[in-house]
Order: C-alpha cells, then sequence, then structure tokens
C-alpha cells in the first residue's frame, strides 16, 4: 500500500453498533517471520492450578498443530509511539479507565516443533479509551475528543498501558489492561514485541534481542459494541474497521487477530479474555521497522511529539503508527 492509498479512502464513517461479538479462532498459516494462532483459553481462572493447566494446553495447542509447526509471518510496524525503558508487570493500566482485557499470549519456537520459549520477554504498548498513548499525550487522536487531562486518573503519562511480561515454563505471560480506543487512521489494536536473551534489571528489561515486532487486533463487532460505553462513547468520528486498515492484511490468527471470550456474553463491560499464540525464531533479530503497509498517516493523523521529559523513542519510530 503506498503513502497516497493511505492518504485516501482507507478508513470511512462507521455506526457504532451493538451487534453482538463473534469469537475468532483457529490458526492461520501465511509466509514470512513469525506466525500467531489463536487458541481457545480456559473457561474460568479462578485458581493457580486453572492458570497452569490452561497454560500447558495452549503450549501443547501450538506444539500440535500440523506436523512442522507453523510457516513464520512477517513483522509489521513498530509505529511512532514506541518508548524504551518499560516496566515489567502484569497489570498496566495504572488506573485508566476502560473496559477490562486480560491478555493471554504464548510464545513458542517455530523452528523448533512450536516448543515453548520459557523466558521470553513480551512487551506490548496501546493507547487509552480516547486514542492517547503515554508519552506522546499530546497528539490529536481524530475526530473529537476530550483532551487526555481531562480523564482525571492519576496514571503517570510516561508509563500507563505499556508494560513487559516474562514467559513461564509453557511460554505464556499474561497482563491486565484495558480494551484500547482508537485513532485516526489505525483500526483498534496493541503493539507487541518478543525480546529474549535479556533479563529483568531495575524494574525493566535489559539487553538481548527483538525476534518479533507485531500489532494484535480485534474482530470489529466487538469493537463497535465496546466504543459505545463509557469512556470510549466520548471519542467520536470516523473509526477505521479491519479491511480498510494500513497495517491488518485480513490474515486472521496469523496477522494478530485476537481470540476474545467476553467475561460475561450479556454486559461486554464487565471486560474480555484475549489470547493468541506468538510463534518465533529465536535467532532471529528484528528492527522494528516493518512493512504490513505502514506507510506514512495521512496528515489529520496523530501529530504531537512526546514530553521533553520523556524518555526518547527508538530510532525506528519514524515509521506508521
Amino acid at each position: 500500500m503506498t503513502g497516497n492509498q493511505e492518504n485516501h479512502g482507507n478508513h470511512r464513517d462507521k455506526t457504532i453498533s451493538r451487534r453482538r461479538a463473534l469469537a475468532v479462532t483457529g490458526g492461520t498459516v501465511a509466509a514470512g517471520g513469525l506466525v500467531a494462532a489463536g487458541f481457545q483459553s480456559a473457561s474460568a481462572d479462578t485458581t493457580d492450578t486453572a492458570d497452569t493447566t490452561a497454560d500447558a494446553t495452549a503450549s501443547a495447542t501450538a506444539s500440535s498443530t500440523g506436523g512442522e509447526c507453523m510457516t513464520l509471518m512477517t513483522s509489521v510496524t513498530e509505529g511512532p509511539y514506541y518508548l524504551d525503558g518499560a516496566l515489567v508487570r502484569k497489570d498496566i493500566t495504572e488506573g485508566k479507565a476502560g473496559v477490562p482485557l486480560t491478555l493471554r499470549l504464548t510464545v513458542v519456537d517455530a523452528t523448533d516443533g512450536c516448543t515453548p520459549v520459557s523466558g521470553a520477554a513480551v512487551e506490548i504498548w496501546h493507547c487509552d479509551a480516547w486514542g492517547y498513548y503515554s508519552g506522546y499525550t499530546t497528539a490529536n487522536p481524530g475526530g473529537s475528543a476530550p483532551a487526555e487531562s481531562e480523564e482525571g486518573d492519576s496514571a503517570d503519562d510516561l508509563t500507563y498501558l505499556r508494560g513487559y511480561q516474562v514467559a513461564n515454563a509453557n511460554g505464556v505471560v499474561k497482563f491486565e489492561t484495558i480494551f484500547p480506543g482508537w485513532y485516526t487512521p489505525r483500526t483498534c489494536h496493541i503493539h507487541v514485541k518478543v525480546h529474549t536473551g535479556g533479563e529483568k534489571e531495575d524494574g525493566t528489561y535489559e539487553g538481548g534481542k527483538v525476534n518479533y515486532t507485531g500489532q494484535l487486533f480485534f474482530a470489529d463487532d466487538i469493537a463497535e459494541e465496546i466504543f459505545t460505553l463509557d469512556p470510549y462513547a466520548r471519542h467520536t468520528g470516523s473509526y477505521t474497521v479491519l479491511a480498510d486498515d494500513m497495517v491488518y492484511d485480513g490474515g486472521g490468527a496469523a496477522s494478530g487477530l485476537l481470540t476474545l471470550k467476553a467475561v460475561h456474553k450479556k454486559d461486554p463491560s464487565k471486560g474480555y479474555k484475549g489470547s493468541l499464540t506468538l510463534g518465533v525464531d529465536p535467532d532471529a533479530e528484528d528492527t522494528g521497522g516493518g512493512g504490513g503497509g505502514g506507510g506514512t498517516p495521512p496528515s489529520d493523523a496523530p501529530t504531537g511529539a512526546p514530553p521533553s521529559d520523556s524518555v526518547s523513542p527508538s530510532p525506528s519510530a519514524s515509521a506508521s503508527s
């Protein structure tokens, strides 16, 4: 996709509806450098034993999907809103308002029969309910949205909705966060990196290398329903559906589409559980420059810069969001 193509017609006005969500399941094969295959998470995470069983089941599911594991998928752009130094923590919300999202990601070695990659560090970051990223809170999310400061929470403007988790013996990491909002011209998404070879130090993760840079996506029906709820509903304008997004390539789970399960079927405000299996090559190194049709955002995309006292973005952060 070219920059000009992205500037025109890549998103459309979308009437937010209350259609019921459909779960996205199964794995899809695509060519390139990483694969993601959705798996069904446990029906309840009420005890440590249940969590351990679900983790082992997830790893077994990934390992048994085809005799040769899965074909690797090309990574996508890191985007312009990356910051170094995210904290190692499970709960990344810092009190940010939004629909709860429990995210379970399983990292497996796609070059070795999808065996779990114990000790892999998974890093995620995403915008808040109104489309703002920590460290870039002056960036205009497009449409009509309250100022980020109007939320009135106590979140740190440099760290909210960013964090690392280190994979357990089953290759599993878990995050507690909120359902992301949206900003022009992108669909709802979460950024992700998989690191190996480093270690936890001073509350963050240092050293090693990045094996994969990608993005996680949400089914349109679910996103549209969430965006009718408070505080999301206070951000109005043109929401980009998956088919019109400049990064998502339509490959389902193999392209980062999460498997989602409502905590309470009749009340989406209670939250969702999201899951995906990420198959990486632990020997590979990814720069984060990525493809996936990133290109240059149109003129009405977020244009703000990080505050002067923030951590500087990585050199590859000039790519599209």
